[in-house]
């Protein structure tokens, strides 16, 4: 099984890859959740290539794409931009503001190895922290390397639903 993880380039190829794998996972992850205008207006504010174009070329972003057998089989994005805790100040801080696979290339070995290289890019960081919604399957992955919820940090998400936050302090 090959599996490369690569950073997204602010080029043609890279913003077509990343839109159609974050497109694909939103509506797979919020299918019957939200409605299908509530989608629709989602993935088009958050998902079209002007949008993604001026996210890769903020120095706060880091977006990855992770690649099974060539395909794209889901991204994540690190980010130290937006809103940051009250709890950190004085703090370095880096956030695991999307991770998502598609459930076709769902394995282990997958989700592994590009959460690792969401780690390795926040190794530096004194905290790291991820808000999700509470029915993110990824939810255990994430407390099983040592992200634990934390109740203090309100932080609303896109969309009308309930969110969890984690986090993980060096």
């Amino acid at each position: 099984m090959k599996i490369e993880t690569k950073f997204v380039i602010g080029n043609k190829q890279g913003i077509d890859a990343l839109a159609f794998v974050a497109a694909a996972t939103a509506r797979q992850k919020f299918a019957g959740k939200i409605s299908d205008q509530q989608l629709d207006e989602y993935i088009s504010a958050n998902f079209n290539p002007d949008v993604l174009m001026i996210e890769l070329n903020s120095l706060s972003n880091q977006y990855l794409i992770i690649y099974l057998e060539g395909q794209p089989a889901g991204y994540a994005r690190v980010t130290s931009k937006g809103t940051q805790p009250p709890m950190f100040d004085g703090k370095t801080l880096a956030r695991i503001a999307d991770f998502n696979v598609l459930k076709e290339f769902s394995d282990d070995a997958v989700i592994k190895s590009l959460f690792e290289k969401c780690l390795s890019l926040t190794a530096r960081q004194q905290a790291i922290w991820i808000n999700e919604y509470e029915f993110d399957p990824f939810l255990a992955f994430f407390e099983n390397y040592g992200f634990k919820r934390n109740n203090n940090i309100a932080l609303a998400k896109e969309l009308p639903l309930a969110s969890v936050s984690l986090v993980k302090e060096s």
